[in-house]
């Protein structure tokens, strides 16, 4: 490793993710400003929420605070129950197991498959025909006795589930399923959108997201019953229009129309934020081509990725130096970079849940390194960014 820093001292940090606002953002929240509505009733929620709902080519869409909040309402509009199963990615950031855990319900942790990181549609074929019996009028675990009623796939990094032999179990098996596209929003699937390929999709526009409004996610939907529901949930299960009346409990999981404004912004130059990512994507596998143990995320062949994180696989053996390494040294220089999530299975949060295999998910744990990849970086900034890659082997 070199003994002195390859960037300058005095270099700013380059970060993981940040936001990009060059368009209509300060527009749009000084008519906020200016027409007083600021909190979760005005125009541009209702603006953001056709504007998601079209682009996914879905009828409805529910904005909601966070994406965390769109997951719990979609279970709910879901009919998930306490003490059902759903099945659900354990590589992915802890979220969807959390919503899981907040209806009660618990998670079967499925593998991800080595090619492209996501939920292995084999293994979830593994555990509905090896581990699932047909009793008492549903599906059920053999090992806990509960009852099996959904799959929540998560797209990461931009790239696609491969869905649709999921969506043929689902149907086979009478179980719901619910996307993640949480960090897919603008990928597709053999020509299709994440977030509308299922029952319900959930989008999120946390900060570090492709489009962002500080915070925020959206339920979406095709069927009326469900958009309907999700929204009495979101606003505190509200039976009166004017009477303070509310026969359910609900949970204030509005959006602000600040917020709202921010994402119509956002969603106009949402194709130049994908063009920005995926011309990233490529930089950087080319400048990392022939160094030795180092292997770019990959895109599968019916899929288009956005690249929302760019990530590199490294083979210590043949880098001469672990994921961990990698980080510290980057650190050191003023470059943030991440690792992966530590697969959910793997959380004392979670302990006890089922698991269909585990191998490989912590492998891409141990290995995986996410890139700075804001839609802003500059040519320079990633130039930087290799420099330090190659250097860290020498």
């Amino acid at each position: 490793m070199p003994s002195k820093p390859i960037r300058g001292t005095n270099s700013p940090p380059i970060p993981l993710q940040v936001p990009r606002f060059c368009g209509n953002e300060w527009k749009y929240l000084k008519e906020c400003l200016d027409s007083n509505w600021v909190s979760s009733v005005g125009g541009f929620v209702d603006r953001f929420e056709r504007a998601v709902a079209d682009y996914l080519d879905a009828r409805y869409a529910v904005a909601t605070m966070n994406g965390t909040s769109a997951l719990h309402v979609a279970l709910l509009a879901a009919g998930i129950e306490p003490d059902d199963e759903v099945l659900v990615s354990t590589l992915t950031f802890i979220a969807p197991a959390n919503a899981i855990r907040y209806v009660q319900a618990w998670p079967v942790f499925i593998d991800a498959e080595q090619d492209y990181w996501q939920m292995d549609p084999n293994r979830v074929a593994e555990f509905l025909v090896r581990d699932c019996v047909w009793r008492d009028g549903g599906l059920r675990d053999k090992g806990t006795g509960r009852r099996v009623r959904a799959i929540l796939p998560v797209h990461i990094l931009g790239h696609p589930v491969d869905i649709d032999p999921i969506l043929d179990l689902a149907a086979k098996y009478e179980l719901t399923v619910i996307e993640d596209a949480a960090e897919s929003l603008g990928a597709k699937y053999k020509g299709r959108r994440p977030g509308n390929l299922a029952s319900i999709g959930c989008v999120s526009f946390n900060g570090n997201k492709i489009v962002t409004t500080g915070g925020g996610g959206m339920v979406v939907t095709d069927s009326e019953r469900i958009a309907h529901r999700a929204r009495y949930l979101t606003t505190q299960a509200k039976d009166d229009p004017i009477e303070y009346i509310h026969n359910e409990v609900g949970y204030n999981y509005r959006l602000s129309n600040l917020q709202a404004a921010l994402g119509c912004a956002q969603m106009e130059r949402l194709e130049e934020h994908i063009t920005a990512k995926r011309q990233l994507s490529a930089a950087y596998t080319e400048a990392l081509r022939d160094v030795p143990g180092i292997m770019p995320v990959r895109e599968a062949p019916w899929a288009f990725s956005t690249f929302w994180s760019y990530a590199i696989r490294i083979d210590p053996l043949e880098y001469g130096m672990d994921s961990r390494g990698l980080l510290q040294w980057l650190d050191f220089h003023g470059v943030q970079a991440r690792p992966l999530w530590q697969p959910a299975h793997l959380s004392p949060a979670h302990a006890g849940a089922p698991v269909s295999g585990e191998a490989v998910s912590a492998r891409l744990y141990r290995e995986v390194v996410n890139l700075p990849s804001s839609v802003g970086l500059q040519e320079a900034e990633l130039h930087q960014v290799v420099d330090l890659i190659k250097a860290g082997r020498q």
